[in-house]
């Protein structure tokens, strides 16, 4: 666990983009319940998180990627960090809309790409990847060379990872599912006795349906 994780995970919850209830779980839209509900669109509220959000997704994309010829972002929450990340390394900017419009030119993609052009793709928020790996894969059949996904935060999931293995496509997060428990119990958000039954969650979560 890095310093910049951890402190990403303790504003998360400082400013309560992140709430942990183990014994009163929430439901997803999906239907799923889960001890955690994340709404990182928060973040946007807080300049000074923001900005380290931003400088952190800059740093590891130009560690990992430097090679990157744009920076998109997915419809809605992704747009604005990748504007901001966009903005700190001096490139162009896209973003990707969960499907086509149904009207005008019909575009899934606002901005401009080239073929060949090589793309990361931010998105706030990994669960199962669902969403992001569909954008990836409209910006593929526009013609962008997919280098990896970078987000903020992942629940570290078993079908997310299995489902970004399946598609052969990397993910970058700066702060995940178990940081974010170690920096709870820090900073007394949950209690020892919480632990055990919140890490049971991310190893199956198909169990908490029953």
């Amino acid at each position: 666990m890095t310093e910049l994780a951890k402190n990403i995970a303790k504003d998360l919850l400082k400013i309560e983009a992140v709430f942990l209830s183990p014994n009163d779980p929430f439901t997803w839209a999906s239907g799923i319940k889960s001890p955690i509900y994340c709404d990182n669109r928060i973040t946007m509220s807080y300049p000074m998180i923001r900005k380290e959000i931003a400088q952190g997704l800059a740093d590891q994309i130009r560690e990992n990627y430097p090679e990157v010829e744009v920076i998109a972002g997915t419809a809605t929450a992704g747009i604005p960090h990748a504007a901001w990340v966009a903005d700190i390394l001096d490139l162009p900017m896209v973003y990707i809309r969960s499907k086509a419009k149904e009207h005008g030119k019909g575009n899934q993609i606002e901005g401009r790409i080239s073929e060949g052009q090589k793309m990361v793709i931010i998105e706030d928020l990994i669960s199962t990847g669902g969403s992001v790996l569909e954008a990836a894969e409209a910006a593929k059949r526009e013609g962008a060379d997919v280098l990896g996904v970078a987000a903020i935060f992942t629940y570290e999931l078993p079908k997310g990872k299995e489902n970004f293995a399946t598609q052969g496509i990397e993910l970058l997060t700066l702060t995940n599912y178990s940081t974010l428990l170690e920096a709870a119990l820090e900073s007394q958000y949950i209690e020892e006795k919480d632990l055990d039954l919140l890490k049971e969650w991310k190893q199956n979560p198909e169990a908490w349906n029953k």
